[in-house]
């Protein structure tokens, strides 16, 4: 008897005490570096005195704005992240999917509890004459009457059923962060598009300019050719020179009409429904102090690396279920009610009926299948463990190379506007004697193409800090954690 008793009891302090077979999950320790680059970074990025041309601060461990496209301070870019945020389906369908996750994990959280389920049954019958009557009443036609409650109850003994709950639970925060990434993307893809078509538009703009220059300078040839005070060569040569300034417009504008088409997607919109006004690189202004989160901080940031967390204490989870799956189930039950041919009777003395039962399920031989599975689920724990190590690395990577491209961009510009200044200062040189005849021609077309290039240059490089500003705060996570949005999201 007291053998009995102490199983019962031990039993009883299983269900009751919370014991879950498996590894419990713990927070991977975040990496002990203390910088993203090999050499320490400069504090400030080189300047140019031009607009989008000054320093930019690393200001360590300052916090990520939840919307930092705003400090761009552009209304007509503001605008189009909102619409972006209310109207692309990717983001609406991860929305949905984190929706589904989490009904997901209060359906499997209600396994823990007992299931309750009524019912009433009215059957007519009429019974065989030649049998004994089933009623007491010995009638054959008869209305029986039923009502009864069950319950069924599964104790968590082993805590598998809690591992199951634990697993669906860091699906939802695995799909939390999945749309927290998707949200990051689409930000930055749409700022990226902004200042791509804004450069685009400057570049349009400077072609024509040079193609209408150059017109100006084969004209002036071509006068010179009249009046036999230069060869038809230079002129020729000035016509070729057109012409391949001509050549390049083409294809910047089907750049920004493609960009622009990217741009209404991103937004919602179909293609033919693309607005004209866009972002201009005049109506932005660059972020001057830029947030550098410490290494430490980073792992809690990224969205790509809460989500691989995620899927690591899923793996760690399912390791937990596989163990329990391997020991004994236990289920319990209960059924009770009435059943009376007179409705008002079905509870009365003689008439309930009541049955109680437990069952208890131990794996005796399956051919090793549940031992398998339980090694395949510790497989893919180290699987998991392994992919939340890569993501960590891509992530510093990530971090590194966008500061790189910050220090770097920002003295190609600073080398792009003394080269463009000079280009521009030669050219205006080489025209002016070529319209008083101290040179020739062949002067003139090279310091068009020249002029040409550093101005192509410089408006690329200035376009690219804006750029690699936006792609900082991306690879910081983009202060996810800051938006009121994100609060409820697991309530």
């Amino acid at each position: 008897m007291r053998g009995q008793k102490s199983i019962v009891s031990g039993f009883a302090a299983l269900a009751l005490g919370g014991c879950a077979v498996g590894p419990d999950f713990h927070t991977p320790a975040a990496p002990s570096v203390s910088g993203y680059t090999r050499e320490p970074m400069a504090p400030t990025t080189p300047a140019t005195d031009i607009a989008g041309g000054a320093a930019q601060r690393f200001v360590a461990d300052a916090d990520v704005s939840g919307q930092w496209w705003t400090l761009y301070q552009s209304p007509a870019l503001n605008a189009l992240v909102e619409r972006a945020l209310k109207a692309n389906p990717t983001l609406a369908a991860a929305r949905a999917s984190l929706r589904a996750a989490r009904e997901a994990y209060y359906a499997q959280r209600a396994t823990l509890w007992p299931t309750v389920t009524g019912g009433y049954n009215l059957q007519r019958q009429k019974a065989n004459e030649t049998l004994a009557p089933p009623l007491t009443s010995n009638e054959n036609l008869f209305t029986l009457n039923t009502a009864q409650l069950s319950i069924s109850y599964t104790p968590d003994v082993f805590g598998g059923l809690r591992r199951q709950a634990e697993n669906v639970r860091a699906q939802v925060d695995a799909q939390r962060f999945q749309t927290e990434a998707t949200y990051l993307t689409l930000t930055t893809n749409v700022v990226a598009a902004a200042i791509q078509a804004a450069m685009l538009r400057d570049q349009i703009a400077a072609t024509q300019a040079i193609i209408k220059s150059d017109s100006d300078v084969l004209a002036i040839m071509r006068r010179q050719f009249a009046l036999g005070e230069i060869a038809r060569g230079d002129v020729v040569a000035e016509e070729a020179a057109l012409a391949q300034a001509q050549q390049t417009l083409p294809p910047l504008q089907k750049q920004l009409a493609q960009t622009e088409d990217l741009i209404a997607n991103l937004t919602g919109r179909f293609p033919s429904e693309a607005s004209a006004d866009g972002v201009t690189m005049a109506g932005l202004t660059l972020p001057v102090d830029l947030p550098l989160s410490l290494p430490s901080k980073l792992v809690a940031q990224r969205p790509d690396i809460k989500a691989a967390e995620a899927n690591l204490h899923m793996a760690s989870a399912e390791v937990g279920v596989a163990i329990a799956n391997r020991l004994p189930n236990i289920t319990l039950s209960a059924n009770g009610g009435g059943a009376a041919t007179d409705i008002g009777q079905m509870f009365a003395d003689g008439n309930v009926f009541w049955a109680l039962s437990g069952t208890l399920l131990q794996p005796i031989f399956d051919a090793g299948a549940l031992k398998h599975r339980q090694r395949g689920a510790e497989a893919a724990y180290d699987q998991a463990r392994a992919q939340y190590s890569s993501t960590v690395l891509s992530a510093f990577q990530n971090v590194a190379d966008t500061l790189q491209a910050l220090q770097f961009d920002a003295a190609t510009l600073k080398a792009a506007v003394v080269t463009e200044r000079s280009a521009a200062e030669s050219l205006a040189i080489a025209k002016q004697q070529l319209a008083q005849g101290q040179v020739n021609a062949i002067v003139v077309l090279n310091a068009q193409q020249t002029y040409q290039q550093a101005l192509v240059v410089r408006l690329q490089s200035g376009a690219n800090r804006y750029a690699d500003t936006a792609a900082l705060f991306q690879a910081l996570g983009g202060g996810w954690w800051n938006r009121t949005e994100t609060a409820d999201a697991l309530k």
